[in-house]
């Protein structure tokens, strides 16, 4: 399987709340809703809680700032992702979902990529 990582941060204009609100209740039902379409076995949103651990995780490594939530896809291949969103339908999928995260995600921010999972524990 291969997992595309996609790492949000909120457009300035939004809360936190706001975000995972928006995230969660209505981005999260159009992917479901095109899920088939592109192929997509698995979908996994991770939301970033609003806690000074946080601050402290970050200063004690003198890391960056945190993303505001991280989202997970997988897809069985490559060429299953590829294949998803060659179709019309599943380009119309893609764009949909590409207009939808223009509403809540800063992407010019916000890093993704493909990946292959090596599970250890």
């Amino acid at each position: 399987m291969v997992k595309l990582t996609f790492c949000l941060r909120r457009l300035p204009t939004l809360t936190l709340e706001q975000f995972h609100t928006y995230w969660l209740d209505t981005h999260a039902l159009l992917v479901a809703r095109h899920a088939d379409t592109l192929r997509i076995r698995r979908y996994v949103q991770t939301h970033t809680i609003d806690s000074p651990v946080n601050a402290a995780l970050q200063a004690a490594r003198g890391g960056p700032e945190e993303y505001d939530g991280v989202a997970e896809l997988w897809w069985d291949s490559v060429d299953d992702l590829i294949a998803g969103s060659s179709t019309a339908e599943g380009q119309l999928a893609a764009a949909e979902l590409l207009e939808d995260e223009k509403r809540f995600i800063d992407l010019a921010r916000s890093p993704l990529w493909l990946a292959e999972e090596h599970p250890i524990v």
